[in-house]
Formats: structure tokens, C-alpha cells, sequence
């Protein structure tokens, strides 16, 4: 039953997504090729484990599976050419602990990467992306773009268990 309700809320998501499109086609292959975007998370998805579902189950507004709704908090993934930040929320198993609290989740600048796209024969991307100077963790990140400028960003670290997150690609803000 409870799995039923987490494909059911899935397929919801899914559906709904249509209705919030952020880019058209030429936008999302602008912004690809030019290596300048945004990835902003609403969805994260941890890796399923018995303590993270515990966990889960006693936040409010659980809808009984693993999906965290992130609209509106401000998480998000920027790449340029020389740099890749992050700031994103982490839910799961780490094995190391930072020593400041405050410096927990995926959050990083790396100057140092490898950057590799390709394009599949339906017009959908797919990034990879490997830190090399991240100081504590190095992360390997894997983003899969759609047409429309939807996106899933599957990070790996070397020091945490694997987390997905939904979510769509921006142009970045112009600076004034």
C-alpha cells in the first residue's frame, strides 16, 4: 500500500511538471552548449535505507515515501565554464561528519572538473561532471536534461551515500 502511494504521488509530480515549464528547446540547447546554467532543485530523493525512512516519517507534511519537496528553499546547482557551485540539501547516510554543522549538505566551488555532454538521439543531455579540488568530498554528478529544461541530478560522493534530485534548468540571472 505504501508503495502504492509513492507511485501514485510520483506520477502526480510528473504530470504536474508539464504545467511549470521553465525553458523551450532552443533555450535548453543554448544554455547546455554554452556551459552557463542553473539547476534548481524541487524534489530530493534519498537513497532508500530503514534509519532514513524513520526519519522522514516524522517531518511534517510526509507523504509517506521518500520524496522531499524542496520548492521555494533555494537550492541549486550553478555551472559556468571555469566553475561549478553547489548548494544543496543532503538526506541520507554520510560517513565522515564536518566539524561545523553548517557545513553539512552538498555544498562546494570547484574550479578543478571534468565536464562531458552528450545529447541522445531524442534531443535529451546528459552532463557528467567530476570534482577534483572539493576539499572534503569530491562528487561525481551526473544531470540528465530533458527538451524542456527538466532535469535529475544524481550526486555521488566519496564520502555519502548517493541522492537524486528533480528539478529545472534557468538561465542565470543577468547582473546589473
Amino acid at each position: 500500500m505504501k508503495q502504492l502511494k509513492v507511485l501514485l504521488s510520483m506520477a502526480l509530480i510528473a504530470s504536474s511538471l508539464q504545467l511549470f515549464a521553465q525553458t523551450n528547446k532552443e533555450t535548453t540547447d543554448k544554455i547546455i552548449k554554452e556551459q552557463n546554467y542553473t539547476f534548481v532543485a524541487n524534489a530530493a530523493i534519498p537513497m532508500a535505507s530503514l534509519d532514513v525512512s524513520r526519519i522522514l516519517e516524522r517531518m511534517p507534511g510526509n507523504t509517506g515515501g521518500t520524496y522531499i519537496n524542496l520548492t521555494g528553499s533555494n537550492y541549486d546547482f550553478r555551472v559556468t565554464k571555469d566553475s561549478v557551485v553547489a548548494f544543496l540539501p543532503f538526506y541520507g547516510r554520510s560517513f565522515s561528519a564536518p566539524y561545523n554543522p553548517n557545513d553539512g549538505g552538498i555544498k562546494f566551488t570547484s574550479k578543478d572538473f571534468t565536464y562531458k555532454q552528450t545529447l541522445s538521439k531524442k534531443g535529451n543531455y546528459t552532463v557528467q561532471i567530476n570534482t577534483k579540488d572539493v576539499q572534503r568530498e569530491n562528487f561525481r554528478l551526473t544531470l540528465s536534461v530533458s527538451k524542456n529544461g527538466y532535469a535529475t541530478l544524481v550526486a555521488t560522493g566519496n564520502n555519502k551515500q548517493p541522492i537524486t534530485f528533480n528539478g529545472v534548468l534557468e538561465e542565470p540571472k543577468k547582473k546589473d
